[in-house]
């Protein structure tokens, strides 16, 4: 007679006598365990599970806890900035002999059912074994907090004091003089005419009347020294006082 049996995402045929590694399960050596999920019964009554076969197991004897053979994972990316990477892995794993070939009554034989180390869902250890297990209690519901007392509401806001009236715009200041505008002579700017009208000359007339001795001086005090002759200030300054 031989089984088909399930576990760690793994299926086996196996038989009495069988030695057996599967996906390590919670067990010692020496101790015997029971694998509750059976897919297929053969012998002289076949039988097929659909998909387990109820009340059917295979009981085995625990060997001893091994690891299988090493595996050497290693990668290698062949770019501009090369990398690789090795590593290895021996999976856990559990040697049991198998002893006894349950067609029925493997709910009341007593043996504990086999369990592997990985986390189990409350469901998944009910179908394996056929007892149902208490789920975790659940986490007591924080209370609630108080809610926080509204606010009160905000006073009326006393009505704003109205902005004081813009204050008139300054008057411009009066021109420096009432004189001519020396910016037409061709080589007075703004600044030379600043500068003229900070030492009293206003008018083309004044111009028109420098002597040398008056043009030296100017041209000293103001620091454009050769500029009234080269540009001819005085002849110009005649020509405008004209009109």
């Amino acid at each position: 007679m031989f089984a088909v049996l399930k576990t760690g995402g793994k299926q086996y045929k196996v038989q009495s006598g069988d030695m057996l590694r599967v996906e390590r399960i919670a067990a010692s050596a020496g101790e015997t365990v029971q694998f509750n999920e059976v897919l297929m019964l053969g012998g002289d009554n076949p039988q097929v599970g659909a998909p387990m076969i109820e009340d059917a197991g295979v009981q085995a004897e625990v060997v001893d806890q091994i690891k299988g053979e090493k595996v050497i994972h290693f990668v290698k990316r062949r770019r501009k900035h090369s990398s690789k990477r090795t590593k290895g892995h021996r999976q856990k794993l559990t040697l049991v002999k198998i002893t006894d070939i349950l067609a029925s009554g493997a709910g009341k034989s007593g043996v504990a059912a086999a369990i592997g180390t990985g986390s189990v869902s409350a469901a998944a250890v009910a179908a394996i074994t056929g007892k149902s297990v208490d789920a975790a209690p659940a986490k007591k519901a924080k209370a609630a907090k108080p809610a926080k007392a509204a606010k009160p509401a905000k006073e009326a806001e006393a009505p704003k004091a109205e902005k004081p009236a813009a204050k008139p715009a300054k008057a411009k200041k009066a021109a420096a003089t009432d004189g001519d505008d020396l910016s037409t002579i061709s080589g007075v700017g703004p600044v030379i005419v600043g500068k003229l009208h900070a030492e009293g000359i206003t008018t083309f007339a004044q111009i028109a009347a420098w002597t040398d001795a008056d043009v030296e001086a100017i041209e000293e005090k103001l620091s454009f020294k050769g500029r009234v002759g080269r540009e001819e200030w005085i002849k110009q300054a005649k020509e405008l006082a004209k009109g």
